[in-house]
């Protein structure tokens, strides 16, 4: 590229500028040219005086008549005017008299001034000329192309610069082949053609293509007869220029063009001139030859049979035959075609839909010969895409997952499973180190519903067996290559893949040849879809081939062996991996297994030795490597091997060493530290004893629990515990188990205090129903064989009844059995005979059990168990062997009687002891209970305890008796632990509390060593402290503290394991259900006791102190009224009652706060996938949510009010409250509430309560002190939201009644007014809903009170007064409701408790402090209020009169507030806003919305605020028909007749004055003003005319701006003449005169640049034609011609800025720093956005240099790039940065 040196352009540049002025100059001295520039001025002026045409018809035969009598001048005084005039007469609009006229005037003129004048003043005269053509008259346009012919055309390289807009201006004489001009305009272009280069004319055509939609059509025309056939091998930089990439891009630009005759016009030509197999497309760049296939691909989206003809013809080429074309595809247009979709699919451009590459595949696979090889090659990477594409989750992912399921639908399966195949195998076989096919085969599968028979019965099949035998032959070289991520998760894979196979393809697999019977199931595949099999022939010789499930299950088989194998001697990083793989393996031959029906006629013979397998398995499970999940799925499958007929041979595991490996293992998992997986470990012990019919796992457990190993280990036991409790009772498990269940009890009647205490903890933690013990031992005692008659024994003469023993009996047999019923019973105390005595024995899952009762005929009729428990033992006790024949017997039936003794005492008798004593052991007991807590020692808690309550039972029982000078008053015991001698009024003094036994029972229970004994201690709990609770009472609180710190970390420690997701690692936890549900017992136990203890005492003396005052009947919301004679502060309650109630109800708010967090945290959600843990995970969710919510339930129905303040108190003080949590709150409290309206109730009780308005004796004292009626106000508008319309009406009455009370208190109860406004709206709107509106009533009420509130938040808004209703703290609240001046004293406690209770959780909580701001409050109404306005207040008067409200309290003295700028608070505007969309509301905000658009100070703000106010004024304008007309009747361009005025301030309110109309019309619709668009015409152009200050001049400039892009541009017309003169002038003038730093001018000069700016970037039509003058619109810009000449103004421009001096100026010392101007070009966002929009003001003419430097070369960068898209959200930014540009 060649360019002129700086001087010859500076030279250049210097003559043009002032050659016109030299020649003027010349003539300034002849009179007679003075006089021919007056005539010319006086004939000038009278075009302001234009009316109508005719006018225009006379003014230009006078011109024409004054240039005619002077015609010895070269030259045309005030051209600059006479050719916008001329221009002006060309309007459209005009008659063509008119125009010809005109034309007349132009010729004269053109003929005065020759060629060398023309070439100087070209873009006056061509300004009007040129645009003129397209609208010409027939009758005017032989003239017109005469003029062009006669005068432009012998210019010759000078036309070189306005060859474009020369060639814009002749096309649209090419439309119409037949039309009278057609060959003329033709042969006219050919001799313009001829005055430059052939190449250099064609680059512009692909310019104009390019930018100019509308000429592209005759643009093609002309090429079409022009252009010359090219030859594919033929160069054509010759002939269509060096740029071919600009050819390429124009071709494109009319492919995608919505006129469907102009792409098919653009495909004929590319099959003459651009074909795919030419020398200009394969030369061209990647990108460009990318472009041009994108653009020819989007034409079979049209859908149009005769475009997608063409477009198949030139990707297949001009040749017949199918074999040829696929050639000619495969050889030129494959691999782009390929690559061009695979690049959009990737990355897919914001311009089109994410859709729409896989649309135009999906359009080319209608034609075979091109959707065939495309599909081969783009079908992996197209289904990737959609993939990746389905996974972002964009906007657009529904329409992709759309378009791909018709792709997949269209798509041969074939082909499709091919790719799929190859591309598996190359990852399992290490070639490919990823796993994408795996996955996206997993996707496809998942995502598209393959319900295809073919696909199911053929490929899927082969597809399946293929991989299974690729897996198994890669662990031919390598068995570790199983712990490869490609193998695990191919085994996924393989699992998802057999879900869709039906049972029937798996039994014989298709036949395509013959050699096919003989081929593996991989080779088999290889050949059917034709690719290369990577492990050669048969990688695997086997007997049957032709079998899929054979083949498959042999596969899978030996890779769980290998794999078991591997894992046994891997390095441990391997181990996690193999694991994997080996559990994967077996779940899917589980899979398969189950896919086969049992009903097969013969069975599969398959290639496997079952006890070798099964060997290597259980070796593999007994590794210490091994998880719960290997187990669980080995015993599965050797159980389902056990039981399938469909394969020989078969597995078999009946006999005693497999079972025992089994059962030994599951044991292991059904310890107390695997709880999550005990669910599944049962259920697998029960499928090897149903699979067995010999009684293997009895034996094995009654084994392992006989051991010697096991009694010094008590997993075996706890194990078996587990086993029995998660067994159902219908399976009988106390007969099935009987050897085990007899070992286990043996222990309670071990020495061994150890085994004993295992014992006794299996039957507290795991017996789950005593009937299952006592079932067997019933069974058995009851034994046929045992007979007795009755007989009578004379003793001193009295006969007593007895039974005498007929023959020989087993009495050891009968002994064991007595001995382990007395352990049961005396074990089991109450509860056992609680169970017994209420459940029948004929109710016994046993039928043998049941004949036995009634043959003995014990229990007759509906006996229970302990009826015959009792008999069977008054039988043994009265039998005795009488006959000699038996004695033998005597001795041990004297056993037997002993052990009926001993049960019978247990049963029903108790002792006494003296207190002395009892006192004694007492404190050395609970010493010793301290102790063993604290060392760990758990073998003598349990008697001691029992102990314990004995001593404590008998010492009460002693204290009662003893004698008392008066009643106790056991109501008022003060929960306060006070030393022992103290005098509690009247309570008994027989027995004092060990100081000790509080803290001993809180450590008992909460030390985690002593976690196997807690069900013991929170029995002793619960039975001795409510049956001794007057002397226990301070143990209380101490206690549900404990257990509360339980709860919460066995919640914790569950919501851990949850959290585990893998199935690689086992997961820990301890914590069972059952664990949970003792700990819920007991808080719920205690809790009640400890309110119906206390509160209940309290309450007495409340209702004592009340009935002593006389009260009246209220009449008013709750029944109360005010006294205005009596006290305003409430009744006085004692401090003793105030700490009792206040301690009570901080330990019922610490519980129901931890059953809340427990509610929250064990909501049960099915995971993905389920996992083995998950069974026994959601078995103790379940149970303890369950028992949570009947603990809650229960302690509501006793106090309700005082739980459900503690739950919204719990919901107010999380930090974050997800939407899932607060739909489990509000779950929670509709569970435990009736109705909606009982909550709705309590909660307004609960807020009456905490009102200040109007003190009421009569009012209790609060029992939550910081819970705010705020906070509750809260809860209450989230709870009414979610309700239904008709649940809403039932609450709206007592809800109403609250409104009314604060509404009549408004005064005082600002803040409660907001918060009950946000209630009422959200009930309101879901009440109007409804048909409840129809009430009069109710719609009167809804007014009223609406209204009301509205009023009174608006109205304080205006006086917010921090300490008044903006902050209100739980302090003031109590003052309002006790009377005080500080929150409830606390009681004095014992110093040793003080530790536990010393952080409060209620006093150490900070205060709930409630924010109301005036932002906060205003957005609220702005959001909620006012859009809502119409539907509840729904008269137009109160709507009007809310508003007016609003204006005056909010709006007004915001605006009023403001001193320097106008920056109203977000909320203000927002408010605005939203009023502005009332149309009712006009006469409010109307008057506000005009002052704050005429002030001053209104565009002082940020372009965030102008973007609120944009909508408003929108408003303002659309509803006020005349505020635009007054807007515009502000603009004035008379000058002010005042003398005093200021004129610099007179300048400055007329620029401000066309800004304010710039906005206004910004803020329209697209033609919007267009009515309007005359009278703003002319103001602009009379503020050209007579106002020639600069800043105003500027926001001319800013205004046309803003009318290019809110008018279509052929609305302008009339107007271009006018601003492009004042452009040219001012543009000329800055070359001849170029003003100094600082000057007023610059700000003129950029506002006039930012216009030429936007012009470039919007590329109008209209502008086309005159963008030469400004700048180098052709491929001069980039490849400048030798002796290249700045000809466009801004080049010309860039020579002057550059070389301007630097001058020193007292404002600025210093070079002004400019903001770097960005260019057109951005590779990540190619739309056309401003060069200036960053630039808000320039200090030099320097600053601009760069932009005109540069912007003609980025201009047609850009054009060349962007593809005609422009940025409109920058362009907008940018007009409103420039109107709000102060700040």
């Amino acid at each position: 590229m060649q360019t002129a040196s700086p001087d010859i352009s500076k030279q250049s540049t210097i003559y043009k500028a002032s050659g016109n002025a030299l020649l003027m100059q010349n003539y300034a001295s002849d009179p007679k040219f003075k006089k021919y520039t007056q005539q010319v001025e006086k004939c000038l002026s009278s075009f302001d005086n234009v009316q109508e045409w005719a006018d225009f018809i006379s003014f230009l035969k006078q011109l024409l008549k004054t240039f005619q009598s002077y015609m010895q001048f070269k030259e045309i005084p005030r051209k600059l005017i006479v050719s916008k005039r001329l221009a002006q007469c060309l309007n459209p609009a005009l008659p063509t008299g008119v125009h010809q006229r005109a034309l007349d005037v132009y010729t004269h003129i053109l003929s005065v001034l020759g060629s060398e004048g023309l070439q100087r003043d070209l873009p006056l005269w061509s300004a009007g000329l040129f645009p003129f053509f397209q609208y010409a008259a027939t009758s005017v346009k032989p003239s017109l192309l005469n003029l062009y012919d006669t005068h432009f055309l012998p210019l010759q390289q000078g036309l070189r610069p306005i060859m474009k807009s020369f060639i814009i201006a002749l096309l649209p004489g090419l439309e119409e082949e037949t039309g009278e001009y057609f060959e003329k305009v033709l042969g006219l272009l050919d001799r313009l053609s001829g005055t430059v280069s052939p190449s250099f004319f064609l680059q512009n055509v692909w310019l104009i293509m390019l930018t100019s939609p509308p000429n592209r059509g005759t643009a093609l025309n002309y090429l079409a007869r022009r252009l010359p056939r090219i030859a594919p091998e033929e160069d054509v930089t010759h002939i269509v220029g060096r740029d071919v990439g600009l050819m390429i891009r124009a071709f494109a630009a009319v492919l995608e063009d919505d006129n469907s005759l102009v792409r098919r016009a653009a495909l004929d030509l590319l099959l003459t001139s651009l074909r795919l197999d030419s020398l200009a497309v394969k030369n061209a760049r990647a990108e460009d030859r990318t472009i041009l296939m994108r653009a020819a691909c989007s034409v079979v989206l049209r859908r149009d049979l005769a475009l997608n003809r063409r477009l198949y013809t030139w990707l297949l080429g001009p040749e017949e035959g199918s074999e040829n074309q696929s050639l000619y595809l495969r050889q030129n247009a494959l691999d782009l075609l390929k690559s061009t979709l695979e690049e959009e699919m990737d990355n897919p451009s914001s311009e089109y839909s994410e859709s729409r590459p896989f649309k135009i595949f999906v359009s080319l696979l209608d034609k075979w010969e091109v959707g065939g090889p495309l599909t081969e090659v783009l079908v992996y990477n197209a289904l990737r895409a959609i993939e990746k594409h389905v996974e972002v989750e964009t906007e657009g992912s529904e329409d992709v997952k759309m378009t791909a399921s018709t792709l997949y639908e269209a798509v041969e399966p074939q082909v499709v499973w091919k790719q799929l195949l190859r591309s598996i195998i190359s990852e399992i076989t290490g070639e490919t180190p990823r796993t994408e096919a795996i996955h996206m085969t997993k996707f496809l599968l998942g995502t598209f519903h393959v319900q295809d028979e073919e696909v199911q019965t053929i490929h899927l099949p082969i597809v399946f067996s293929a991989i299974s035998e690729a897996i198994r032959a890669c662990l031919g070289g390598d068995n570790l290559h199983a712990a490869s991520d490609s193998v695990r998760e191919a085994l996924v894979l393989q699992e998802e893949i057999l879900r869709h196979i039906p049972a029937t393809a798996l039994k014989l697999r298709p036949q395509s040849q013959d050699k096919s019977k003989t081929q593996g199931p991989l080779d088999f595949a290889c050949s059917f879809y034709g690719i290369e099999n990577p492990f050669g022939d048969d990688p695997v010789q086997r007997a049957c081939v032709d079998r899929p499930f054979v083949t498959n299950f042999e596969d899978l088989i030996v890779f769980t062996a290998t794999a078991a194998t591997s894992l046994m001697s891997c390095t441990p990083q391997l181990v996690q991996p193999l694991r994997a793989a080996f559990c994967q393996s077996v779940l899917l031959v589980m899979r398969l297994l189950g896919r086969i029906d049992q009903r097969l006629d013969t069975p599969f013979d398959v290639d496997w030795d079952p006890p070798e397998w099964l060997s290597i398995a259980l070796e593999s499970v007994e590794h210490p490597g091994s998880t719960f999940t290997m187990v669980d799925r080995v015993i599965s499958l050797a159980v389902s091997l056990h039981h399938s007929q469909s394969i020989q041979p078969k597995l078999s595991i009946d006999n005693r060493p497999t079972i025992s490996k089994m059962i030994a293992m599951l044991l292991r998992y059904l310890r107390p530290e695997y709880a999550v997986y005990h669910v599944r470990a049962v259920n697998l012990v029960w499928q090897l004893e149903n699979a067995n019919p010999q009684p293997h796992v009895e034996a094995v457990l009654s084994q392992s629990l006989a051991s010697p190993q096991s009694r010094n280990n008590q997993g075996v036991y706890e194990a078996f515990g587990v086993l029995w409790r998660l067994t159902d009772d219908n399976l009988l498990p106390g007969f099935r188990f009987k050897i085990p269940m007899m070992i286990t009890l043996d222990t309670l009647k071990s020495d061994d205090t150890v085994i004993r205490r295992i014992g006794e903890t299996w039957m507290r933690c795991s017996l789950k129903s005593y009937l299952r013990v006592l079932d067997p031992i019933l069974f058995d005692l009851l034994d046929p064989s045992v007979r007795r008659s009755r007989s009578l024994t004379r003793i001193n003469g009295k006969e007593l009844q007895d039974f005498t023993y007929d023959a020989p009996t087993d009495q050891r047999l009968i002994n064991y059995l007595l001995d382990t019923l007395l352990s049961v019973v005396r074990f089991g105390g109450q509860g056992f005979v609680k169970v017994a005595n209420s459940t029948p024995i004929r109710r016994s899952s046993h039928p043998g059990l049941v004949k036995r009762v009634e043959s003995f005929g014990l229990a007759p009729g509906d006996g229970t168990y302990l009826d015959a428990v009792l008999d069977i033992l008054i039988q043994f006790l009265q039998s005795e062997p009488n006959d000699p024949g038996l004695a033998a017997m005597c001795k041990p039936n004297v056993i037997t009687q002993s052990l009926s003794v001993d049960l019978l005492q247990t049963i029903i008798a108790r002792g006494e002891i003296d207190q002395t004593a009892l006192e004694t052991v007492e404190a050395v007991i609970v010493t010793k209970l301290y102790m063993c807590v604290h060392t760990g020692r758990l073998d003598l808690q349990n008697k001691l305890l029992h102990l314990l309550h004995s001593i404590i039972s008998a010492l009460t029982t002693l204290g009662s008796h003893l004698p008392m000078t008066h009643q106790p008053r056991m109501e008022l015991i003060s929960e306060t632990t006070q030393a022992p001698d103290v005098d509690r009024e009247g309570a008994p003094q027989s027995y004092n509390m060990n100081p000790l036994f509080t803290q001993t029972l809180m450590d008992g229970i909460g030390t985690l060593s002593n976690r196997p004994l807690l069900q013991h201690w929170l029995d002793f709990v619960l039975m001795t402290i409510p049956q001794f609770h007057l002397v226990l009472q301070p143990a209380v609180e101490p206690l549900i503290e404990c257990i509360c710190r339980q709860l919460r970390s066995a919640t914790n420690e569950t919501a851990s394991a949850r959290a585990q997701s893998t199935d690689t690692q086992d997961v820990f936890s301890a914590t069972s259900d059952t664990e949970l549900i003792m700990l819920l017992h007991a808080i719920e136990r205690l809790l009640l006791l400890n309110l119906s203890r206390q509160i209940e005492a309290a309450d007495a003396e409340d209702d004592s102190s009340y009935a002593e005052k006389p009260t009246t009947d209220g009449a008013g919301l709750f029944g109360y009224v005010s006294n205005v004679f009596g006290s305003e502060h409430p009744a006085y309650v004692p401090e003793e009652q105030l700490a009792a109630r206040s301690s009570a109800y901080r330990s019922l708010h610490r519980g129901v706060s931890v059953l809340y967090n427990m509610w929250i945290a064990l909501e049960w959600r099915t995971p993905q996938p389920w996992t083995s843990k998950d069974d026994s995970l959601s078995y103790i969710y379940n149970r303890t949510r369950a028992r949570c919510r009947r603990v809650l339930e229960h302690l509501f129905r006793e106090r309700s009010t005082e739980v459900l303040e503690s739950i919204i108190d719990c919901w107010s003080g999380e930090s974050s409250k997800s939407e899932s949590d607060s739909t489990s709150v509000f779950e929670l409290v509709d569970a435990l509430t009736s109705s909606a309206q009982a909550v709705v109730h309590m909660l307004c009780e609960s807020i009456y309560l905490r009102l200040s308005t109007t003190p009421d004796k009569h009012k209790k004292p609060i029992s939550n002190t910081t819970l705010t009626d705020v906070v509750l106000f809260r809860f209450l508008e989230k709870y009414v939201s979610q309700l239904e319309g008709p649940v809403a009406n039932q609450v709206w009455n007592r809800f109403m009644q609250l409104v009314k009370e604060v509404v009549t208190g408004l005064k005082d109860l600002k803040l409660q007014g907001y918060y009950t406004l946000r209630s009422l709206t959200v009930l309101a709107d879901k009440v109007v809903q409804t048909t409840a509106l129809d009430d009069r009533r109710l719609r009167k009420e809804l007014q009223e009170n609406y209204g009301k509130l509205v009023d009174s938040c608006v109205v304080s808004v205006s006086r917010l007064d921090a300490g008044t209703w903006i902050r209100r703290t739980t302090k003031d609240t109590l003052s309002a409701v006790n009377g005080r001046d500080s929150p409830i004293p606390r009681v004095a406690s014992d110093s040793k408790l003080e530790e536990t209770f010393s952080v409060n959780p209620w006093d150490s909580k900070p205060h709930s402090e409630t924010e109301a701001g005036e932002q906060q409050v205003t957005q609220y109404i702005a959001q909620h209020v006012v859009p809502n306005m119409r539907r509840f207040l729904m008269e137009n008067d109160k709507v009007l009169a809310s508003c007016i409200n609003m204006v005056y309290y909010i709006v007004t003295p915001s605006l009023r507030g403001k001193a320097r700028t106008l920056d109203l608070d977000v909320a203000v505007l927002a408010l605005l806003e939203e009023m502005s969309k009332l149309s009712i509301a006009l006469k409010a905000w109307r008057s506000p919305v005009s002052d704050a658009l005429n002030d001053g100070r209104f565009f002082n703000s940020l372009s965030t605020a102008g973007r609120r106010w944009r909508l408003i004024v929108r408003a303002l304008v659309a509803t006020d028909k005349s505020a635009f007309a007054e807007i515009l009747g502000k603009i004035t361009t008379a000058p002010s007749t005042n003398i005093f005025s200021n004129r610099e301030q007179e300048m400055l309110l007329r620029a401000l004055s066309l800004r304010r109309l710039s906005f206004v019309l910004y803020t329209g619709d697209k033609n919007q003003f267009l009515t309007q668009l005359p009278s703003v015409q002319e103001k602009l152009v009379d503020t050209l005319r007579n106002v020639s200050t600069p800043i105003v001049q500027s926001e001319v400039y800013l205004c046309v701006r803003v009318l290019l892009c809110r008018l279509s541009a052929h609305n302008l017309t009339s107007f271009w003449p006018v601003i492009l003169t004042e452009m040219y002038r001012l543009f000329e003038q800055t070359i001849l005169h170029v003003p100094v730093d600082g000057s007023d001018e610059l700000p003129l000069i950029l506002s006039a640049c930012k216009f030429l700016d936007l012009l470039l970037v919007l590329q109008t039509e209209e502008f086309q034609v005159h963008q030469w003058v400004f700048v180098t619109d052709t491929v001069d810009a980039v490849y400048r011609p030798d002796n290249w000449a700045p000809e466009a103004m801004m080049d010309r421009l860039a020579e002057v800025a550059t070389s301007a001096p630097t001058v020193e100026t007292k404002a600025s010392s210093t070079p002004v720093e400019v903001q770097p101007i960005s260019t057109f070009v951005d590779t990540s966002h190619p739309a056309r956005r401003p060069m200036l929009d960053a630039v808000r003001n320039i200090e030099s003419i320097r600053d601009l240099a760069p932009f005109f430097s540069s912007v003609s070369i980025t201009s047609y960068e850009s054009v060349y790039a962007s593809g005609g898209v422009v940025d409109w959200m920058a362009v907008e930014q940018g007009l409103l940065d420039d109107m709000f540009e102060t700040r």
